[in-house]
């Protein structure tokens, strides 16, 4: 490594700890609402699965990664924008994932100055193919924020799905003109083995846009995948699913899809089965959180 990059990953790691810790010594207010997640628009499912995008009282989001920014307005108003607001976490698979660590943990201490926080949606992340159906709790203490809602089904905690389920595309209709259909993570697609293997089948990414990645669900009778959001948005939509999974986070809905391989997933994809109703209880079950949560907000 370039005695360059060696240089700018130590004054990004020590920029960071800067804005963390001053966050953590700072008093803190509730003024208003921030909506924290990860902020990717290259990952749609990360993007919207944001509750800010379905509720006016969440007009303002941030992003969990701004810490990192070695621009000096983006640091500050991470900063404020934490210290002043009261704050909505999640979604997406913010919990027992290495890259979320410091700013959960920051999160947790924050209860401690009478921070109002509430997590919304989201759920652990654990990549170590070994804990795949086994994780039994989370990396932080959820007992230490106002509100939680988590989308793993069988944690202790209030089940409360993806967010997301409140988008009104959901409800698209379409005739289905692909018997299974390939949905790749966006990491996937750096990986010209897998891609190889599927060239013949018709496919899309979490990539594209929303409009797109719906559309392809409408169309497709059985969606394989390896992406969260894919998988989650096709079983809402009535879809058979069958899965790669690369994390815990598959293994915790509460319906479960098609757990397979690339070598095994034609024959996998017989097994797999479609729900009804689900679209109608995931929007139910976030509606009435809603309202649990912005009479404790003070909205």
């Amino acid at each position: 490594m370039a005695i360059s990059s060696i240089f700018s990953s130590l004054q990004k790691t020590i920029s960071s700890k800067i804005v963390l810790n001053t966050i953590a010594r700072n008093s803190q207010e509730n003024n208003g609402i921030v909506n924290i997640h990860r902020i990717d628009e290259k990952n749609i499912g990360d993007y919207y699965c944001a509750p800010h995008h379905y509720f006016d009282q969440l007009k303002e989001s941030l992003d969990i990664f701004d810490y990192k920014s070695l621009n000096p307005a983006i640091k500050q108003n991470y900063i404020d924008s934490i210290s002043q607001n009261s704050l909505v976490i999640g979604g997406g698979g913010l919990l027992n994932r290495g890259s979320f660590d410091k700013q959960m943990h920051l999160f947790e201490k924050l209860s401690q100055k009478n921070k109002k926080m509430v997590l919304w949606g989201l759920g652990h992340n654990e990549k170590n193919p070994k804990a795949f159906g086994k994780v039994t709790k989370y990396n932080i203490d959820t007992q230490k924020f106002g509100l939680v809602g988590v989308r793993d089904y069988d944690m202790k905690e209030e089940w409360v799905p993806c967010a997301s389920c409140l988008h009104p595309i959901l409800d698209t209709k379409s005739e289905v003109i692909n018997e299974i259909g390939l949905i790749f993570h966006k990491k996937t697609l750096n990986n010209p083995k897998v891609l190889g293997k599927f060239k013949n089948y018709p496919s899309t990414s979490n990539t594209t846009s929303l409009e797109d990645i719906i559309s392809f669900i409408a169309k497709t009778d059985t969606v394989v995948t390896d992406s969260y959001h894919a998988m989650y948005w096709s079983m809402l939509m009535n879809k058979k699913v069958v899965v790669f999974p690369n994390s815990s986070k598959f293994f915790t809905f509460k319906y479960q899809p098609v757990f397979s391989s690339i070598d095994t997933f034609k024959l996998d994809c017989k097994k797999a089965q479609n729900y009804s109703g689900i679209l109608e209880e995931c929007r139910d079950i976030n509606l009435k959180f809603s309202e649990k949560a912005f009479d404790y907000l003070g909205y």
